[in-house]
């Protein structure tokens, strides 16, 4: 198992430097002058080239990269041109809202999600299958700033439940997570079905049942477990997903959290702050796929197995 994680982890150290040298390039050759966008009128060109030569623009790209890898490894993002504070301290200071959020959005769609597919493979092709797989499309399809207005103008604005936007209390938390997780619960649930159905077919099933077990009993104590590994995986991933994708939601529900620092990045140019924001996201994506690939192997013995003959 040790073994297994660490090549995981090897594999993981070339995708992330990838990634890195394909976010930092994409960034630095976008049209413009970021000091220039951000100071505009309130500075001459002479205090410009200053605070580019400062910030060390006018050095060349390959050398520019290598000092914000370097600069990375240690856990210096750069500092923000806008907020002039630094990039790390900033994604820390709005990571636990972030984090709240996910975790709320997690859990709707794990509460949700696994027995509304239980039921769904239950109720193969019954009236219930066909309205949870249909919401549970309709989940999946809705574009989230579309499900987030929605919620808003009929939980918020018509019935007045919950508050509109705003982070001052949980109570804030509830449209936000619903809308965020509504798309992930969708996914498990007609994941869990689909993984149920096939797990029920299997023989060591029929054996089951063939020995009077009762169908409840059938479904808890044998199809469950392994009908569960790849909802476990995809869980593992959504999460990674849910801490790194929540731009939109953030933005949408006046949400202090990394989704948000990286909208006022893009929208004021704040190259430092956004590549640190990506950054920070493409690293969650990460751990995210590392965890579910371990959590995996821990699920399903024929994993191990694998393992044992590998080594």
């Amino acid at each position: 198992m040790l073994m297994f994680a660490l090549r995981r982890i090897l594999v993981s150290i070339p995708v992330l430097i990838g990634i890195t040298l394909i976010l930092f390039i994409m960034l630095n050759v976008v049209p413009g002058d970021p000091v220039a966008l951000m100071m505009k009128e309130h500075a001459s060109a002479d205090v410009i080239e200053r605070v580019r030569q400062q910030m060390h623009l006018d050095d060349p790209l390959l050398t520019r990269y290598l000092s914000f890898l370097w600069d990375a490894l240690h856990g210096d993002l750069g500092k923000s041109i806008k907020l002039n504070r630094p990039v790390t301290d900033l994604i820390l200071k709005a990571f636990p809202n972030t984090l709240m959020l996910a975790v709320s959005a997690a859990l709707v769609s794990w509460i949700v999600g696994i027995p509304v597919g239980i039921l769904s493979a239950v109720r193969r092709d019954s009236f219930l299958d066909r309205f949870f797989m249909g919401f549970s499309l309709l989940g999946v399809s809705m574009p989230i700033f579309w499900s987030a207005l929605l919620l808003q103008y009929v939980f918020a604005m018509k019935l007045r439940l919950l508050p509109v936007s705003g982070f001052y209390g949980w109570q804030y938390m509830i449209l936000p997570a619903i809308v965020l997780g509504w798309s992930s619960a969708g996914v498990i649930a007609r994941l869990m079905r689909s993984s149920l159905l096939e797990v029920m077919r299997l023989d060591y099933i029929r054996t089951a049942r063939a020995k009077g077990l009762r169908e409840t009993g059938v479904i808890t104590r044998h199809a469950l477990k392994n009908a569960l590994i790849p909802v476990v995986t995809i869980m593992a991933i959504q999460v990674a997903g849910l801490l790194s994708g929540a731009v939109i939601t953030e933005a949408i529900f006046s949400i202090p959290g990394v989704g948000r620092i990286t909208i006022s990045a893009i929208s004021s140019r704040d190259m430092p702050l956004l590549q640190g924001a990506v950054l920070f996201a493409t690293v969650l994506v990460i751990l995210g796929n590392l965890v579910a690939d371990i959590l995996y192997s821990v699920l399903d013995p024929r994993i191990r197995a694998q393992m044992r003959k590998e080594a």
